[in-house]
């Protein structure tokens, strides 16, 4: 009988007291799986290093530590890394590619629960929520009246990408009644007919939506993707809706916009830095809503995604390659498909 796999989680799976942090019933995936040994980082360090992966093939991770060409110096065995969501700003794909590992993601697992945050978010937003609470639970019921909220019908929603997670929530907004437009440069318009999207240039989204999401991945191009420009173009009573990745957004000009009522309010769920610091100036202001980058976290989220991540390492320890991989081109790489016959003859042995 062979060696089983090495699978390692980063420290930030796990708290202070070394308790795993997403623990759920879909996580019983993992430990079904006979062949693997499971293993955890003894620290969570600004960016990973090669002795912390030197012993894994397969690496579970999250987004607190990031992975660069240093991480990966001297290393000929780890496989592949596995994201339990889409986002993977934090890792060097080009670096990966050079080392010759995999990159998986969930997008399978994220698409419904970031939709329906979204959802939540408009929704709030619309009604007036969390203000008509607040005065609810201070008994300042004559005060209620002059918090009117937004009826939905005939309201434009726009979005900035119509990927994964934009798609499901055009899909989800359907039955409001309202008009949808967005801007994305890499679809056609018979990609979202379906949700009946009507794709326009980015001035037209900013300056016509009630409601502008953010739906598109951070990269150099999208970094700051909306500034002070940006942000002079939406209407005065324009929502703005952020659950992707917080550096999208400017965030100290978005603080100015927010007091000046530039925009009539927000709906964050990422920060620029995350944890954000607790004398953030948007954690006081009356017209935002935030959340600690943590809306997707349902039951259904959490059960789902170790399904799929113990299906992706079930995969590549059959010799497959496995779903949701971001770099397929690393898979037939002599590099790679050298350390997969190693690795695989190995476990046989």
């Amino acid at each position: 009988m062979g060696r089983k796999a090495k699978v390692g989680f980063t420290r930030d799976y796990y708290d202070k007291d070394g308790n795993f942090i997403l623990d759920c019933p879909g996580f019983r995936s993992l430990e079904k799986i006979p062949d693997i040994e499971r293993g955890i980082f003894a620290e969570m360090l600004p960016e990973v290093t090669p002795p912390q992966i030197e012993d894994y093939d397969i690496v579970v991770t999250r987004t607190f530590s990031r992975w660069t060409e240093s991480s990966f110096v001297g290393n000929d065995r780890l496989l592949s890394l596995h994201r339990n969501g889409v986002g993977y700003d934090r890792i060097d794909v080009p670096a990966l590619n050079k080392a010759g590992v995999l990159l998986c993601i969930t997008p399978d697992a994220v698409r419904r629960p970031v939709a329906v945050a979204i959802i939540t978010f408009i929704l709030a937003l619309s009604t007036r929520l969390f203000i008509k609470h607040q005065l609810t639970s201070e008994g300042r019921w004559s005060d209620v009246p002059k918090y009117n909220g937004y009826g939905l019908i005939g309201r434009t929603l726009g979005s900035l990408g119509v990927g994964n997670i934009g798609h499901e929530m055009f899909k989800l907004a359907k039955p409001f009644g309202m008009r949808h437009i967005a801007y994305d440069p890499y679809l056609k318009p018979e990609d979202v007919s379906d949700v009946d999207v009507k794709l326009v240039d980015m001035d037209t989204v900013l300056s016509e939506s009630d409601f502008l999401n953010i739906s598109c991945p951070l990269n150099e191009k999208t970094r700051h993707l909306v500034g002070e420009r940006e942000l002079k173009k939406m209407k005065p009573t324009a929502f703005l809706i952020n659950t992707a990745r917080g550096p999208i957004i400017d965030e100290a000009v978005l603080v100015k916009a927010l007091r000046e009522r530039w925009i009539q309010g927000a709906a964050l769920d990422v920060f620029e830095q995350e944890p954000t610091p607790p004398d953030n100036p948007l954690l006081k202001l009356d017209n935002v809503i935030v959340t600690a980058h943590a809306m997707v976290f349902t039951d259904h989220f959490l059960n789902n995604v170790w399904e799929i991540i113990a299906g992706q390492i079930t995969q590549l320890i059959n010799g497959e390659m496995p779903g949701g991989v971001v770099n397929r081109e690393v898979w037939d790489q002599p590099k790679f498909q050298s350390r997969l016959k190693r690795f695989l003859e190995q476990m046989k042995s």
